[in-house]
């Protein structure tokens, strides 16, 4: 079974780029996109009968919003963390056979960190979300989660101490959800690999010298780790200013 991620920055742009061959190429079971920047009726995807497709618009026009491709029909769909979708698009849950999948689009802290306080409120209900759906049945978790954990997951470590995306609060979170129980399933697999990213700057030549942050992931359930079978950045892949990530695992996990 194979899982894809990825933070398009803008769907309809992505599609101009390249995204379809992508699509196509990866051969996903579920493939879940981030920051689809759209609204109902913005767009309409040919993936073939065998995916259903499900989407978490944000309110705002061309800002945040989710999606998932699945060729493996869920038992239910959850848009947002509770009772009520949230405005902002950010996550969807599908309930299969053997385990949870939640696509996420963390909040970002914004460059001088004024959303930081409403971004670690809103990790303390994700997280307690998480929990209680793992109480229930193993979980994976995808998506932009706007935070580099460890110095190994971003180039220039020392100078972007106490910035968005790696303040000690942020990791702290991070550091918060595998302690409850979670996997960094790129961890899990290469726990020493350096220079290995999947978001970079806009700003000339920074993707061309590799200087990126490592913010997308798979997480899993602990319980898990012995049904995952690698993970994998696709660095060449553009598109995006992120570029993908998957999960390969078992066919069964029971």
């Amino acid at each position: 079974m194979k899982l894809v991620s990825w933070n398009v920055n803008g769907l309809r742009a992505c599609v101009t780029k390249g995204f379809m061959d992508y699509f196509k190429e990866a051969d996903a079971d579920i493939f879940c996109v981030q920051e689809t920047k759209l609204q109902a009726g913005q767009i309409e995807l040919d993936l073939g009968p065998e995916y259903q497709q499900y989407w978490n618009y944000a309110e705002k026009k061309g800002y945040s919003g989710t999606a998932v491709f699945t060729r493996i029909a869920p038992l239910s769909v959850r848009y947002g963390l509770e009772e009520d979708s949230e405005p902002e698009g950010r996550v969807i849950t599908l309930e299969l056979e053997d385990f949870y999948l939640v696509n996420v689009y963390t909040p970002n802290a914004k460059r001088d960190l004024s959303r930081l306080d409403y971004r670690l409120e809103w990790e303390e209900r994700f997280r307690n979300y998480l929990l209680q759906l793992d109480e229930r049945k193993p979980v994976i978790v995808c998506g932009d989660l706007n935070v580099a954990h460890q110095e190994i997951d971003l180039k220039n470590a020392k100078s972007n101490h106490g910035n968005s995306g790696f303040t000690l609060e942020e990791r702290g979170k991070m550091t918060d959800l595998l302690a409850a129980g979670f996997i960094d399933s790129f961890r899990h697999f290469y726990p020493d690999r350096t220079d290995v990213y999947s978001w970079w700057s806009y700003m000339a030549k920074v993707r061309e010298r590799n200087i990126g942050w490592r913010i997308d992931y798979f997480l899993t359930s602990a319980r898990l780790a012995e049904k995952l079978k690698d993970a994998e950045i696709d660095c060449h892949v553009l598109g995006s200013d992120h570029c993908p990530v998957s999960l390969t695992l078992s066919d069964s996990l029971t």
